[in-house]
């Protein structure tokens, strides 16, 4: 393979074209303020290298990028890649990753607005991700031990599963289907608004108005706490752990939970087949 070592690169598309190389403790920075560093590239080994330039990696398949840094300053730093492999490093600068196929990302800190939109195949393992709009139209993905703090998360995905995470976000799963989250804690508001087939399985759920016009929700052995007004207008088969603090009109299926605070069955519940069950306390209904 070519090398490539201990070089300062800032002109415009420097290592254009590249294939079968090894890139090791370089620098993309520079007067010159060049883009497009490794574009149309392949079949790389990228290693302990700092990327201050905007666009360095589009359209490359098949790379292994490890203990790498991207700046805030490093704009859209992966976009029409197929194969690529991050690990034990930093990705900053918006819109990191994007429309890539098949990326894996392992011990790696992220903080990228807009981060791994329409993205196919990507899977994440003990990392921490910031962004505000994370994830958005991507499609079969695989997360384990994820510490993410974000905004807007997983909107329009489809095909995904989650597992031992602590997902710290204003909403999640909006308009999402297929999705299964296992033993992690989802903090937010306004949870999973018009999905569909999404199931949380020994999780926590934290936050206000969760689960509202769902399709085929399920929930086992999970805990709500401090969520009110959940389920309105869902389909729902929920089994929780521990109270929740209202419930309103949900459409079909069945809620049990240790206890709940408020039933809410108003004018817009008169066709619900929901059954709702409480083991312990007494049910306050609210008509």
């Amino acid at each position: 393979m070519t090398e490539y070592i201990g070089n300062v690169y800032d002109e415009e598309r420097a290592l254009y074209g590249v294939h079968g190389a090894v890139i090791e403790n370089c620098r993309f920075e520079g007067p010159a303020d060049g883009e497009s560093a490794l574009k149309e590239t392949g079949d790389l080994k990228i290693n302990n290298c700092d990327f201050l330039l905007r666009y360095p990696l589009w359209h490359t398949t098949g790379a292994v990028i490890d203990n790498c840094r991207m700046t805030d300053t490093c704009r859209a730093a992966l976009w029409y890649d197929r194969d690529v492999t991050i690990k034990d490093s930093v990705l900053g600068g918006i819109k990191a990753v994007r429309e890539c196929d098949n990326t894996e990302i392992c011990g790696t800190k992220i903080n990228s607005t807009e981060f791994g939109w329409f993205c196919r195949g990507l899977k994440i393992s003990d990392s921490e991700l910031v962004s505000e709009y994370p994830f958005m139209h991507s499609s079969d993905m695989r997360i384990y031990n994820l510490k993410m703090h974000g905004k807007y998360s997983f909107q329009y995905t489809e095909n995904v599963e989650i597992h031992n995470s602590y997902l710290d976000t204003k909403d999640a799963f909006w308009h999402g289907k297929n999705i299964t989250v296992y033993d992690s804690v989802v903090k937010g508001e306004y949870l999973g608004w018009y999905s569909e087939n999404v199931r949380f399985v020994r999780c926590r759920i934290i936050g206000t108005q969760p689960l509202c016009y769902a399709k085929g929700l399920v929930l086992e052995d999970c805990e709500m706490i401090d969520c009110d007004l959940s389920f309105e207008r869902s389909d729902v088969i929920a089994d929780i752990r521990g109270g929740i603090t209202s419930v309103k009109d949900p459409i079909s299926g069945r809620i049990t939970a240790d206890s709940i605070g408020e039933l809410i069955m108003d004018e817009y519940a008169d066709k619900s087949t929901c059954a709702v069950t409480v083991r312990q306390s007494e049910l306050k209904k609210c008509v």
